[in-house]
Order: C-alpha cells, then structure tokens, then sequence
C-alpha cells in the first residue's frame, strides 16, 4: 500500500506536468521529501495535500487509487462559477476563445486573430453574420 501511494501521487505529478523539484515548491517541501513521498518511504501529510489539490491534484485518487470526477483546481471551480453568471454573449465569446484551437477542425477560417464562420469574435466583441441572398 506505501508504494502505491508513492505511486500514485508521482503519477499525478506527471499528470499535472510538474517536476519534483516544482511540485515540492507548491507544497513547501525539498526535493528529497518529494522523492521519499513518491518512493512510498514517507507518506504527506493533510496540509501537503490541500495545498497541491488547489493547484489540481487528485487527493483521493492518490489516497485511495479511486479517481474524482468532480476533482477542480480552484481556477477551475472560479471559470465555472463565472461561466454560468456571465450573459449569454460572454458565454459564447468564451467558447469561441476556448475552441479556437478546434475551429480549423470545424471548418472555420481563423486568420488574424479573429474567429469567422456563423459568428465572428473579435476583439472581445462578438458580431452575428447573416448571409444576405443575392438576386
């Protein structure tokens, strides 16, 4: 059971891309401690826990290898909190930014930094574009 703790919390280490040495600093601990925590020679305490599940640690997956689902970092919990609070057109400008990355996948041009297709966003504005029919 040590080292499966160790293990688990080195896996998620590397989830959350981090290093020993950047992990350690988050949670206020050397390298050497991290270390000895993921070899499972030295389990972490509740206040090393609580710090890393704000930065997005799966703390009962590490404890019990059962992962959460609901498991957000706190800016995680702060986006959703203002998603669903922010009027209809942030929301829609805010996917947009989300899925830009996607759009080409989607079959919308992206050039200079403006997203065109049904709806344009740009500028933090968000511009309805209607076809108009041509005689």
């Amino acid at each position: 059971m040590q080292k499966n703790i160790g293990l688990r919390l080195k896996e998620e280490r590397e989830r959350m891309g981090l290093s020993q040495v950047a992990m350690g600093e988050i949670a206020n601990v050397k390298k050497l401690t991290q270390l000895n925590y993921e070899k499972g020679e030295r389990f972490p305490d509740a206040l090393y826990l609580s710090t890393l599940a704000n930065f997005g640690l799966d703390v009962q997956y590490v404890v019990t290898g059962i992962r959460t689902t609901s498991n957000l970092s706190v800016d995680e919990q702060d986006l959703i909190d203002k998603f669903r609070t922010a009027p209809l057109a942030i929301k829609a400008a805010a996917l947009g930014a989300l899925t830009a990355g996607t759009a080409q996948q989607a079959g919308v041009n992206i050039s200079n930094n403006t997203i065109r297709g049904e709806g344009q966003i740009a500028g933090g504005n968000i511009y309805t574009t209607r076809r108009r029919k041509t005689k």
